[in-house]
């Protein structure tokens, strides 16, 4: 029977809707006017009549081409399903239970309260994180949510299994095609993360060999057969039921709780048996957005512009290199994920430019290449070139080659001199340089001062530092209480910045001594240390921006540390606090007023010399400080990711602080 309701953002829907949502009449899809829609490329959307369908995961929802010349396509009002059972783990539940398996009523994903959390529903469209109702965005046993009890951050939701006889309206069959979910025909290789992978590999990637899934010995844990019916958690064999990087497995040694894995790679060949079509996990749909028909037309190897809509299929570099697959984090990390930049049509390893950069790009499979710009000519454009020698105050792509005379800002302001030298006021948190560098100039390091006893002389232990801090006013450092553990006397400390080494040679270093010390009243790990005099801001020295009070930052973000120990400077993701506290990663010691970050396999990490030290985010072009680095279960340790406190949660003592001293 057809459904008159969508489920999600209605990829499935089936039903007979012909009308956008402002009542204009859907233009059939086998026509070609007044619109030209291309229904070859989507083959399994059952594109029939002029039915309202999502056929390119758009999500808004269903949509269709109207039949009105001035409206290319327009959205559906296509009414949600609500769920009365989940399938598998409930990952795709978007039913409306909105209370936890004791009763307790669920707290709004839109909210940060009475618990702060990263799952922010604007970052996670995908996830349908509406209203307070139970959901499962990162792979429990079932959906679950945050509750409105101060004392219990989370619990699961009852939410029953839907039966094999198809009862709930879940399950709607078209002829002999069933909407509930395919049994996957998975793969004997690797390809992306590896959710369907179904080989027989039981040993990790350091030779341990793999626990069964059945079994609690030597470590209990939750993912089980009947936790994940649909995870295929046979014998003992490497898998990933829960949306890790790649497959991994519990280890028969009970001093090591888990490892990944090591697959081989499919090459990104992707095998489909039988006769329902198998779609990767998160991998975008393989076609063109709904863009103008000249633009889906251009899919050839130039691009115009900057190539923001270039959707051709080049996945090479300029020096050969292969490109990485968008979906992949090998070899280099990052954050240029399909549900990050929906638009950008993030599929395969296609070169794109998603972030509006001069041409388009990849990340390469070159470990030693983190990205390199493609090996794509720009396409011709006689009307701009006849414009050009008309009018040359206009630009072409990012204007590399603009030679006008304009010369003032878009807000209006004039222009410094090309070879002037003139200091200007530096924004705050605002690189003027590459990121590698610029986040040096957000940092700080503390140095120690040996007090030799009253009356006596003052030296300094050359080159020697034991923490950092980040400026965040000119006579204001914020770093770690543990880093004052030393002394309670303030000019036992000298405060250095605007250094590259920690020699401390450069022109551009400023030192100063400590005028008073504030930690934070509750003990928490982050104090306050005002200066005996400002700091001068040069290109150099930056205070860096300050979030907004209980600000906090989704799950998945990538954010920067610096530091003076082993890290020197790397990106890694934020990971929420509940993913974190799993006991596979630091086991509930991550409290609520702090927050983790790190590369769960353990490639680069905050450690010693790094305490106090920033964590920033970029948010519109300028850094903010999330997080000073505290505390970690040694250093760059698979699945033992970082912790910070999180400054958001302090920002009304910092500045009451500062205001009374």
């Amino acid at each position: 029977h057809l459904l008159e309701c969508r489920i999600g953002i209605g990829v499935d829907y089936r039903g007979t809707e012909s009308k956008t949502q402002n009542g204009v009449v859907c233009q059939k899809w086998s026509e070609n006017s007044p619109h030209i829609p291309k229904p070859s490329l989507y083959p399994n959307a059952s594109l029939e009549e002029n039915y309202c369908r999502n056929p390119d995961h758009d999500i808004k929802g269903p949509w269709c081409y109207t039949t009105n010349p001035e409206t290319r396509f327009d959205f559906c009002n296509i009414p949600e399903c609500e769920e009365k059972c989940m399938h598998c783990s409930g990952e795709n539940y978007r039913g409306k239970v909105s209370t936890t398996e004791s009763g307790l009523t669920c707290q709004t994903w839109a909210s940060q309260e009475p618990h702060a959390h990263g799952y922010i529903p604007s970052k996670f469209p995908e996830k349908n994180l509406i209203s307070n109702y139970c959901r499962n965005p990162d792979g429990e046993p079932r959906p679950w949510c945050f509750t409105s009890l101060l004392t219990k951050r989370w619990e699961f939701c009852n939410i029953p299994r839907c039966d094999s006889e198809g009862a709930d309206f879940f399950y709607i069959t078209f002829g002999d095609i069933a909407t509930s979910p395919p049994a996957i025909a998975g793969q004997k290789c690797l390809v992306g993360n590896g959710e369907d992978y179904r080989g027989n590999v039981g040993v990790t990637e350091t030779g341990k060999t793999c626990q069964s899934w059945a079994s609690q010995e030597p470590h209990a844990h939750a993912r089980t057969p009947e936790n994940y019916p649909c995870k295929d958690l046979e014998e003992n064999y490497c898998r990933n039921p829960d949306g890790e990087i790649k497959p991994w497995c519990y280890t028969t040694d009970s001093s090591t709780r888990w490892e990944y894995c090591n697959i081989a790679k499919c090459d990104d060949v992707i095998t489909v048996t039988g006769t329902v079509p198998v779609v990767p996990p998160q991998v975008p749909p393989q076609v063109p957005q709904k863009v103008p028909q000249q633009v889906l037309q251009q899919v050839d190897d130039c691009y115009y512009d900057n190539g923001s809509s270039y959707r051709g299929t080049t996945a090479v570099t300029t020096t050969g290199k292969k490109c990485q697959a968008w979906i992949s984090m090998r070899p280099h990390r990052h954050s240029k994920t399909a549900s990050a930049f929906p638009d950008a049509d993030l599929r395969r390893n296609y070169c794109r430019n998603p972030e509006g950069d001069t041409a388009p790009w990849c990340y390469t499979t070159d470990p030693e290449t983190r990205w390199e710009f493609c090996n794509l000519k720009k396409c011709a454009d006689p009307e701009t070139s006849q414009t050009l020698t008309q009018n040359i105050d206009c630009r072409v792509g990012s204007g590399r080659e603009y030679r006008g005379h304009i010369a003032t800002t878009v807000n209006g302001r004039t222009c410094q001199e090309w070879q002037s030298q003139l200091l200007l006021m530096l924004d705050v948190g605002k690189p003027n340089i590459h990121r590698f560098y610029v986040l040096e100039e957000l940092l700080v390091a503390v140095f120690q001062i040996l007090i030799l006893g009253p009356g006596r002389s003052v030296s300094v232990y050359n080159n020697f530092h034991f923490c950092g801090g980040t400026l965040i006013q000119p006579q204001w450092v914020l770093t770690a209480t543990h880093c004052l553990d030393r002394s309670s006397v303030p000019n036992f400390y000298k405060v250095s910045l605007g250094l590259h080494t920690e020699a401390g040679l450069e022109p551009s270093a400023q030192h100063r001594t400590v005028e008073k010390i504030f930690k934070e009243p509750s003990r928490a790990d982050i104090a306050l240390l005002k200066l005996n005099s400002e700091i001068k801001i040069t290109n150099e020295v930056i205070p860096v921006c300050l979030p907004s009070a209980n600000a906090v930052v989704a799950g998945g973000a990538e954010c920067y540390v610096t530091g003076w120990g082993d890290t020197k400077e790397t990106g890694f993701p934020v990971i929420e606090n509940k993913v974190c506290n799993r006991p596979e990663f630091l086991n509930n010691r991550v409290r609520n007023h702090e927050l983790c970050a790190g590369n769960i396999d353990g490639v680069s990490d905050t450690c010693q010399g790094d305490s106090g030290g920033p964590l920033v985010c970029e948010e519109e072009g300028r850094y903010v400080l999330h997080g000073v680095t505290s505390w970690g279960l040694g250093c760059a340790r698979p699945m033992k990711p970082g912790v910070y406190v999180r400054v958001s949660r302090f920002i009304p003592w910092i500045m009451r602080t500062i205001r009374d001293n």
